[in-house]
């Protein structure tokens, strides 16, 4: 799993037991999910249709570095479904795990578009 972004825990992503809350993960998560299918489908209008079962495996707290992983599983016509990790940078333990989530690509009306697009792609390459 390639590891894309790192967050760091502030006072203010805590819940009132001083962990992070899974709320905030949640969002962090799918902020880079769409950021990495913009980048892939070179899209600006991405939605996110579908996310599995969220399985929070341990928590982290203020201080921590959480880093967030993604892999692709596949392409479909109009989406990418992707598999996604955040852990603990320092320990490496695996805070949540989502085995799929279906990210669309949207057209200017917000109904799906084909993208064309068949594997992953690098930036440097397109150069």
């Amino acid at each position: 799993m390639r590891f894309h972004t790192r967050k760091w825990v502030k006072p203010e992503d805590l819940n009132p037991n001083g962990t992070l809350f899974g709320g905030k993960l949640l969002a962090w998560i799918d902020e880079e999910l769409a950021l990495y299918t913009i980048v892939q489908l070179e899209n600006a209008r991405i939605v996110t249709k579908y996310m599995s079962e969220i399985n929070f495996r341990s928590s982290a707290k203020q201080g921590d570095i959480i880093e967030i992983g993604i892999d692709v599983i596949k392409f479909g016509t109009t989406s990418i479904t992707l598999k996604c990790e955040a852990r603990n940078m320092m320990t490496r333990e695996t805070i949540i795990s989502i085995d799929q989530t279906t990210m669309v690509n949207v057209d200017e009306h917000g109904k799906p578009k084909p993208h064309g697009k068949t594997s992953i792609e690098f930036v440097k390459d397109r150069l």
